[in-house]
Parts: C-alpha cells; structure tokens; sequence
C-alpha cells in the first residue's frame, strides 16, 4: 500500500454559496451564529453556543411573512405559544417540510463530471491529472467544486482522503444536537399550535435516516465528480463516555458504496437505512437505543 494522503477540508470559511436544483443560498458567518439568504426569499439565522450543544434559529419569509423559530435543544427557550397562534399552520408545515429534508437529503446530486471533456483551458490541466490518477488532483478539485458545501449546515466538518485513484474515503461528523430537534410541533383540534417532545423512538428513526440520507448523498456526489468506483464513508458523533467523564468521536455507521450498485438506485423511491444495510455495512441500531458505536470499516 502506498503512502496514505489524508487532508481535512472545512467548507464554510465566512461566506458560501449554496447551490441546488431549486434554488440558491448564500450563507454569511462562522461556527456560533450565521445567517442564509435564499433565492426563495427565506433568511435564516441561527445562533449557537459552541461546546453545549445549544442552538437557536429564526426563519423569516419575505414573500410570506414571520414564520417563527424553534429550538434544536431540550435547553432553548420554548416559543410563546400565543405570539404564533395565527401561523400555527405556517410553523407546522415549515417544521414537517425541515424534517422531511432531514429524511431525503439524497435525492438531489450534483450533475457528473465527465473530465475526458473538458475544454476549460483553466481545468484542463487538473482534468489530464485526474484521469492520470493523480489522487492530489482528487482533493484539489473537491477544495475548488466544494461538492458538499450544502452539507456544511448537517455535518460541519469533512475529513477526505485517498491513496487510490479509484477509491475515496470521507468522514463527516453528523452534529446530532445541532440538527436533529428534540420537540415536535402540531396542530390541535382548534387550531393552535402543539409543542411536545419528540417521543426517543420517532428521534432515533429520523436521526438514523438522516444519517443513512447524508452518507447516501455524500457518495452521490462523489460518484459524479470523481472517476472513482468505490466510496468509503463514516458518519461520526461525538458522545460523552460515562467511563471517564470526557466526550469522545465515535463512529456510528460505516459502509462502503461502489459505483455499479449506485447506479441501479432509485433514490426518489428508496428508504435511505435500508439502502445503506444492503451495502457492505457496520451499523448498530436499535429503535429503541439508537446508535451504538462501531469500528470502521477498513480500520
């Protein structure tokens, strides 16, 4: 085995760019408070406190109005139920559309890249190094396309390396306090809006889905930037250890995708855990416990 090439790439470095098929973002700010201006005309800012795991965020829609905040953590302020009465049907929506993102992150992918094409006289060079098997050239190129810098907002920090030209490795960590919400809104009977927490089997099922959703979509991306045939990809979290008191990075799931495979899925109709278990896999789950730790693959 050759020498091993490993580089850690943050994406989100003040201002980003965020690109999908419909619409665009802007993302101004750093790790503890940002704010996002939407091609839909939404802006979202969100405040956190780094290291607690608390967060705050507030939409507002400037073709539709205020649309309220709600908080990731069992510690935020609870929003006055009486001062969003009247959008109560707006702040359920918004919160069943925000968790049904969470679910089906993989649906979209970046368009593939075919690099025996390019007629860019600015990417021609790194285009002959890429099909020569320059692994350099692969994190090169990741650094300048930010593949997932729409992902910067779910896993903040991607760990990427190689030291095969037809394979990839990356590591993400998912910041489960930061993204998957706690509470659940709905609409009562008479219309007013109902905060509850989330019940630990429905936070287990949507955490396992977004994790399994983000891995798929890391890979889709991959697949079509890069010509690789096989894409390692480790979801972490950081987790306090009772044993000694101290929080430790764990590896929750760990699969290994190949190209062929990928590209007989129909990932409109697909459930994105039972996906990832149909490839090589290392996943512990259990409705009732969520994750347990596990070793990655390859290590």
């Amino acid at each position: 085995m050759g020498l091993r090439f490993r580089k850690s790439i943050k994406l989100c470095k003040g201002v980003k760019l965020n690109l999908g098929s419909k619409s665009a973002s802007i993302s101004v700010g750093g790790k503890g408070f940002h704010q996002t201006f939407s091609t839909t005309g939404r802006t979202t800012s969100s405040v956190g406190i780094p290291g607690t795991g608390v967060s705050y965020q507030k939409s507002v829609n400037m073709k539709k109005g205020f649309l309220g905040l709600f908080g990731n953590n069992k510690d935020a302020p609870a929003p006055a139920v009486a001062a969003i009465d009247t959008n109560a049907e707006e702040r359920v929506r918004e919160y069943e559309d925000a968790i049904n993102t969470l679910r089906t992150i993989h649906t979209e992918s970046d368009k593939t890249v075919d690099w025996s094409n390019i007629t860019d006289p600015g990417l021609k060079g790194i285009a002959d190094r890429i099909l020569k098997g320059d692994t350099d050239a692969y994190l090169e190129v990741i650094a300048l396309r930010e593949p997932f810098a729409d992902l910067v907002d779910y896993g903040s920090e991607f760990e990427i390396g190689t030291d095969d030209p037809s394979k990839l490795e990356i590591e993400f960590d998912i910041k489960a306090d930061e993204t998957i919400p706690v509470k659940s809104l709905s609409l009562t009977s008479a219309g007013k809006l109902a905060e509850k927490e989330m019940t630990k089997t429905a936070y287990y099922e949507l955490m396992q889905d977004y994790v399994c959703s983000v891995m798929l979509k890391i890979a889709r991306d991959s697949f079509a930037l890069l010509p690789v045939n096989e894409v390692t990809v480790h979801a972490t979290n950081v987790i306090l250890n009772p044993a000694t008191g101290n929080d430790e990075s764990v590896t929750l799931v760990s699969a290994v995708f190949d190209r062929a495979s990928f590209e007989q899925i129909n990932f409109e109709r697909i459930d994105p855990s039972e996906t990832v278990r149909s490839f090589r896999c290392n996943m512990d789950f259990k409705k009732t416990k969520g994750f347990s730790p596990v070793a990655p693959i390859g290590e």
